[in-house]
């Protein structure tokens, strides 16, 4: 009997430790996490996905308060809702692409995100070395050149020329409103594509509203310094321009600076830069971080489809305007919404390309 009691002790001892043991180990799984002090790679959902994604800015950089720090953000929002790891590169010169790139590979990144245009040969190279990776680039065919539609590559494509058509129609009513010379401007930043989508619409629009309407274009060739675009800028304002548009990111604030100097209108980009500066109309809204998160959700989906590429517009909210100013009218708000309703209905066809 001493033996069967004794028997009966140990193993209930044996079953309270063993229950204790259970109980810290469940504590430890959301406090412990990863301790190397790289909250960059980290997941931080308690449904933690194995899923690496990698985000390699643009000369723009992550701190632009336009189109890479929206990317940025995109991948931010990934790693909060999906628990996936990230990894955010930036490229402070173009010899940075390649380099950040080849990290990524390296670090066995299951996507890798070019964060626009400028990155396409560079992709292109990495993509071809690496054929079993995942990538994406943002504001980009992959279905031409140099892609041709490469299997494991994914372009993220965005219709700014409808985006671009609402605020040059909103700034064309302004000017209008406002009387005297007729003349609006944008300030691009490096003349490729993904700028030139933008001005084409604003110019069509602005056009539609009032046929003849001044519009002004200049380039500053530069993504980065604010100097560059404040010049364009003030050429434009002392030719008569009422509204500016800046297609520039970072630079593009000093477009938006230039506006609030002169007492003019500015509109900002990719991002909604209403408190960028004090005069700002409203701004044309590329939502970015949407294309990042949806091509890092279909990877962690196992859904990644390359070789073609996604389509963001006015009709899916991809793109947008942003906050409007308040001492816009709201007849006129009203005009351009009705112009919104027209494009997505496929009644109004907005031109792409200058």
């Amino acid at each position: 009997m001493v033996q069967r009691r004794t028997w009966l002790l140990l193993a209930v001892a044996l079953f309270l430790v063993a229950v204790g043991a259970a109980s810290c180990g469940g504590g430890n799984d959301n406090s412990s996490g990863d301790t190397s002090g790289n909250s960059e790679t980290t997941g931080t959902t308690a449904d933690h996905s194995d899923v690496l994604a990698a985000l390699v800015s643009d000369i723009g950089k992550f701190n632009d308060r336009s189109f890479n720090q929206s990317q940025k953000e995109g991948l931010d929002r990934a790693k909060a809702d999906l628990g996936v790891n990230t990894i955010a590169l930036q490229s402070n010169s173009p010899s940075d692409y390649v380099p950040n790139l080849t990290q990524a590979v390296r670090k066995k990144a299951n996507l890798i995100i070019s964060a626009g245009f400028l990155l396409a040969s560079d992709t292109n190279t990495v993509a071809k070395k690496n054929p079993n990776t995942h990538f994406a680039i943002t504001d980009y065919d992959v279905t031409g050149t140099p892609f041709n539609g490469r299997k494991n590559v994914m372009g993220l494509t965005y219709a700014a020329n409808e985006s671009g058509c609402l605020v040059g129609y909103l700034a064309a009513e302004m000017a209008k409103k406002q009387g005297g010379k007729q003349i609006i401007g944008a300030v691009g930043g490096v003349k490729i594509p993904p700028v030139d989508i933008w001005i084409a619409g604003y110019q069509y629009c602005a056009k539609l509203f009032n046929p003849n309407i001044k519009v002004l274009i200049g380039y500053s060739q530069d993504f980065v310094a604010s100097d560059k675009c404040k010049t364009v800028a003030e050429n434009q304002i002392s030719q008569g321009a009422q509204v500016l548009f800046q297609v520039a990111g970072g630079c593009g604030l000093g477009t938006l600076k230039a506006a609030d100097a002169a007492g003019i209108w500015g509109i900002g980009v990719d991002k909604d830069q209403y408190n960028d500066a004090k005069r700002v109309l409203t701004s044309g809204v590329k939502r970015v971080d949407n294309g990042v998160f949806t091509a890092t959700k279909q990877v962690e989906e196992g859904k990644f489809k390359g070789g073609g590429n996604l389509l963001f517009n006015l009709k899916n909210k991809g793109m947008d305007v942003g906050k409007i100013n308040p001492v816009v009218p709201k007849a006129l708000i009203d005009k351009m919404n009705e112009l919104k309703q027209k494009i997505i209905s496929g009644q109004v066809k907005v031109p792409a390309a200058l």
